[in-house]
Parts: structure tokens; C-alpha cells; sequence
């Protein structure tokens, strides 16, 4: 799994070179960060039903014809796949939140994710409106320090811009 420590020791052995010092301060910089990090991956756990629920809510909201006939949201099982989907890519944001890295939404998030929305015929829109919600839901002391809203919404920028 990508992390900052892998991507640091990856890219150096590639190079046929030790870590330098500018790799060691990005690690660095990452410890430093990692109990925010991991304060963020906590409260996600704790409330991600419902953080999924609501960002669902809020896309079906904005795109409400996608519940017409023949659309993306139209059936019982289309509404419980796309509440899972939105769920999905916020447990990857947990992941990365405790590795540290973008691994895990890289992973197994983005890769082939357009080719398969485009051979499925999903709109990715509804899915950045979803995650926009999750992102600018989150509140600085309400729901986690800072330090820790920062770092989660860096991870949604980084999938939401994967999307668009």
C-alpha cells in the first residue's frame, strides 16, 4: 500500500540512492501529522453511516431526476448500490487517514473508476456532489480538531478531483 514512508524508500531505491533529507522532512512531516490524521479516521468511523447517508441525501437532492425511470437512482437496488458507492469511497478516505498516504483510494478507488462509470453509464457528478456534502459538512471544533478536518478534507479534494 502506498504511504508516505513507501513512496519515500520506492522512489530513492528506484533512484539506486538513500532517502534525502528532503524525503526524511516529508516523513517527517507525516508522523507529525499522523495523530490528527488518525483523530480524523476515528470520528469518520463513528459516524459513517451517517455521514454516507447524508452526503447520499444531498446528491439525490441536487440530481433528483436520476430517480426517474430508466435512470441511474431509479430502483431499490440502483439507490442501495449508489449509498453503498458514497460509503465506499469514504472508507477509503479512513484508510488513507490511517496510512497516511493516498494507497488505498488509489488503489482501489480511482483506478479504471471512469472507465467503469463510462461503461456503466453512471454520472460521475452525482458522486462529487456527495463527496463536496462530506467535505463541507464537517465543522472545526463540532466534529474533530482542525488539524484533523484538514487532513480528511484533503483526502475528499483529492477524491473529488479524481471524479471530476
Amino acid at each position: 500500500m502506498k504511504s508516505v514512508v513507501t513512496t519515500v524508500i520506492t522512489t530513492a531505491d528506484a533512484a539506486g540512492r538513500f532517502p534525502s533529507s528532503s524525503d526524511l522532512e516529508s516523513v517527517q512531516g507525516s508522523i507529525q501529522r499522523s495523530a490528527a490524521r488518525l483523530e480524523a479516521a476515528e470520528k469518520l468511523a463513528g459516524n459513517i453511516d451517517k455521514v454516507a447517508k447524508e452526503a447520499y441525501d444531498a446528491c439525490i437532492s441536487k440530481y433528483s431526476y436520476m430517480n426517474n425511470a430508466g435512470e441511474a437512482n431509479s430502483t431499490d437496488t440502483f439507490k442501495a448500490k449508489c449509498l453503498r458507492d458514497v460509503a465506499h469511497y469514504l472508507r477509503l478516505v479512513q484508510y488513507c487517514l490511517v496510512v497516511g498516504g493516498t494507497g488505498p483510494l488509489d488503489e482501489w478507488g480511482i483506478a479504471g473508476q471512469r472507465e467503469v462509470y463510462r461503461a456503466l453509464g453512471l454520472p460521475t457528478a452525482p458522486y462529487v456532489e456527495a463527496l463536496s456534502f462530506a467535505r463541507n459538512r464537517g465543522c472545526a471544533p463540532r466534529d474533530m480538531s482542525a488539524q484533523a478536518l484538514t487532513e480528511y478534507n484533503a483526502l475528499l479534494d483529492y477524491a473529488i478531483n479524481s471524479l471530476s
